[in-house]
C-alpha cells in the first residue's frame, strides 16, 4: 500500500509538470517572438564572410539531423524533374539547402547592410532601359519568382530614377514584430512596402499621382484548387495560380516585365528587367500569365537549385485529365 502510495505520487508530480510546462509554452512562445526581432539585428552586424561560416555550420544540422522539410523537398525535384536520375536529384537538393540557408543569412544582414554595399552585390543590369521607359511616363508590374534571392531584389527603389514610385507587395505577417522588421528591412532601400489585401486601393491611388510606378509581385503564390480558375503546366504539374496580378495590370493600363535573376557567385546578384508585353491589355486572357510562368520555369530550368523548394508548391495539383472539364466551367463562367 506504501508502494502503490508512492508511485501515486510521483505520477502526480509528472502529471503536475506536464500542467505547468502547457502553461508555459505560451508565454515561451511569446518571449521567443519578442526576441527574435532584436537577435535578428544582432546578427545582422557580424560580416559577411563570418555569416557564410556560421551558414555552412547550420547547413549540417538543418539537412542531416533536423532534415528541415526533406521530404517535401524530394518530393518536389522528384516530380518536377522525372527524367533526372536520384543522384542527380540528391545532388540539386543539397545545393539547395546550402543556398537556402545562405539566403536566410543574407536576409538578416539586410537589417544593417549599407545602400552602397547592397548595389554593390545585387546589380539590375538594364536600369537604364527602365528608367528611360518610366520617364516616358509608362508605369509597369514586375513578376518576380521565389528564385535566388527575391529578398534582396527589394533593393529595386535605389536604381530608379526619382520621378518614379516602386511599390512592392508583400503577405502581412502575424507576429506584428515581426512583421514591422520585415517592413523596416525592405523599406530601406526606396521601396514602399504594400500589404496584399490593400493592393488595389495603393494603386489606383498611385496612378492619379504624376509620377509612373513600377510594382514588384510575387506572383508564383499557390492558391487552393477552389480559389483559382486557372490551371497551368509548370514543372510538371498542373497547378493552379493567381491571376490577379495580370487583372490588376490590365486594368490599370501597365506595361509587364520579368525579373530574370542569376547568381553570380556566393552572395552575389544580377538582376535584369525583361519585358513580357509592352500592352498587355491587348493579350487575350491568362496569356500573360502564360507567359510569366513560361519564363519562369526556363529559369528554374537553368539552376534548379536557386528556387524555394520548401513549400509544399504542387499541393493542389491535378491530374491534367481533370483540367479540361475545368477549363470548359471557367470559360463558361467568364462568358456568362
Amino acid at each position: 500500500m506504501f508502494r502503490c502510495s508512492i508511485i501515486g505520487r510521483v505520477k502526480d508530480f509528472f502529471v503536475t509538470l506536464r500542467k505547468i510546462g502547457c502553461l508555459w509554452l505560451p508565454y515561451r512562445i511569446v518571449i521567443m517572438r519578442s526576441l527574435l526581432p532584436s537577435l535578428i539585428k544582432l546578427l545582422s552586424h557580424i560580416p559577411f564572410r563570418v555569416l557564410y561560416v556560421i551558414s555552412d555550420i547550420l547547413y549540417v544540422p538543418v539537412y542531416h539531423v533536423v532534415r528541415y522539410r526533406r521530404k517535401i523537398v524530394r518530393k518536389n525535384l522528384t516530380t518536377s524533374f522525372p527524367e533526372k536520375s536520384k543522384a542527380e536529384i540528391i545532388s540539386i537538393e543539397k545545393k539547395f539547402y546550402h543556398h537556402f540557408i545562405d539566403q536566410v543569412v543574407e536576409t538578416v544582414k539586410m537589417c544593417t547592410i549599407s545602400p552602397q554595399e547592397m548595389q554593390r552585390r545585387m546589380k539590375f543590369t538594364n536600369i537604364g532601359h527602365v528608367n528611360d521607359l518610366l520617364r516616358e511616363g509608362k508605369s509597369y508590374s514586375t513578376y518576380i519568382g521565389h528564385y535566388c534571392n527575391w529578398e534582396w531584389i527589394a533593393s529595386t527603389g535605389m536604381w530608379l530614377n526619382t520621378y518614379s514610385t516602386c511599390y512592392q507587395i508583400y503577405h502581412k505577417l502575424a507576429n506584428k514584430l515581426m512583421d514591422d522588421l520585415m517592413l523596416h528591412i525592405r523599406g530601406r532601400f526606396g521601396n514602399t512596402c504594400v500589404p496584399m489585401r490593400e493592393t488595389v486601393r495603393h494603386i489606383a491611388k498611385a496612378v492619379h499621382d504624376p509620377l509612373p510606378v513600377i510594382v514588384g509581385f510575387i506572383a508564383d503564390q499557390s492558391p487552393k484548387r477552389r480559389e483559382s480558375k486557372y490551371f497551368i503546366d509548370f514543372l510538371n504539374h498542373r497547378i493552379p495560380v493567381l491571376t490577379g496580378t495580370e487583372k490588376l495590370t490590365k486594368h490599370f493600363g501597365f506595361g509587364a516585365f520579368f525579373m530574370k535573376v542569376r547568381k553570380v557567385k556566393r552572395g552575389y546578384y544580377e538582376a535584369e528587367f525583361q519585358e513580357l508585353a509592352p500592352d498587355p491589355e491587348k493579350l487575350s486572357d491568362f496569356e500573360l500569365t502564360d507567359l510569366y510562368f513560361k519564363r519562369l520555369e526556363e529559369e528554374i530550368r537553368e539552376h534548379p537549385e536557386y528556387y524555394l523548394w520548401t513549400h509544399n508548391r504542387f499541393k493542389y495539383a491535378i491530374p491534367k485529365s481533370d483540367d479540361s472539364d475545368r477549363s470548359d466551367k471557367s470559360d463558361k463562367s467568364d462568358r456568362s
